[in-house]
């Protein structure tokens, strides 16, 4: 056997985790027919196909999914080798490159990463926001080491990571002085026609809120629908209707929304989940922000 072709295998790993070549030859700027041929190089090389048709896409084959696994930790390293080349003239810093999905409270992902701001160790936090499937994508390249977000990693599939249930916050509606003077009397049933920002239906927290809406059977007035809980919270924040919101944040609620708790949303809560790259040896930082969650239980490898 030749020796292995390391630009060959970072083809393979691209179009493995971009699911197509041609979502693949974009991403590398390479033309499609180029990625086949290097593609062809390689199982010639290692003497299995890769990948077999599947509808009008491709699928790993047995062969791939263990290329796969092997990939993953080769370029995890080349990852880690040129991130310890960058820093080794700035002092042991230890990065936790993090995702924040979009739909979560800003403040309770304040809450959760500020144990890892507290280690003992030089940390620098670099932190970035989006959708769920593009964080995940992110990861899936090593391009982050960690994705906070509002729901495990989805099982199956070519995806290798490792979620952990930071939290299940029990969630109620908050809102201005006013508003909360205003509706407090008879709670929830004091609802109807009462002015709701609720986070969008890719959200799912949403799910667990219409639930209880209809549980209670109540009427509100939705008049804001946001993606961006930041966004929402921003609404809430001018008085212009009540937002959810953890409990257990309802001081830093307070201080920095200048918003009260009208009342909980019975069964609903907030559920934040840490996801990260299946690893022997994990990110330090992340071992110190599951064991530091305020209700931390075990996870689960997805």
């Amino acid at each position: 056997m030749a020796s292995l072709n390391y630009k060959h295998l970072h083809y393979f790993w691209v179009v493995a985790h971009e699911g197509s070549m041609t979502r693949a030859a974009e991403r590398l700027g390479v033309a499609v027919q180029t990625i086949s041929g290097q593609l062809s190089l390689l199982e010639r090389n290692l003497g299995k196909a890769l990948f077999v048709s599947q509808g009008r896409g491709l699928a790993l084959s047995d062969a791939g999914r263990a290329a796969l696994g092997y990939a993953d930790q080769i370029f995890q390293l080349g990852d880690a080798l040129e991130e310890a080349v960058r820093t080794a003239d700035s002092g042991n810093v230890l990065r936790l490159r993090t995702g924040i999905s979009d739909g979560i409270p800003k403040l309770l992902a304040y809450q959760l990463l500020e144990s890892v701001l507290a280690m003992p160790e030089d940390v620098r936090l670099i932190c970035s926001e989006g959708g769920f499937e593009p964080l995940l994508a992110e990861l899936a390249l090593h391009h982050i080491d960690l994705v906070l977000t509002d729901r495990p990693a989805p099982t199956g599939g070519n995806l290798k990571v490792f979620s952990t249930q930071l939290g299940d916050f029990a969630a109620g509606l908050f809102g201005s002085a006013a508003l909360v003077e205003r509706y407090a009397r008879g709670f929830p049933a004091s609802l109807n026609d009462a002015p709701l920002f609720l986070p969008t239906r890719q959200n799912a927290l949403r799910g667990r809120i219409d639930r209880w809406i209809e549980g209670v059977g109540i009427r509100p007035r939705i008049v804001g629908e946001f993606q961006d809980s930041a966004l929402l919270t921003t609404f809430g924040r001018a008085g212009l209707g009540f937002f959810p919101a953890p409990l257990a944040l309802a001081d830093q609620v307070a201080s920095q929304l200048d918003a009260a708790p009208l009342g909980e949303m019975s069964g609903v809560s907030e559920q934040i989940y840490a996801i990260s790259n299946e690893r022997r040896i994990r990110h330090p930082a992340i071992e110190v922000l599951c064991a530091a969650a305020p209700r931390g239980v075990p996870g689960h490898g997805v």
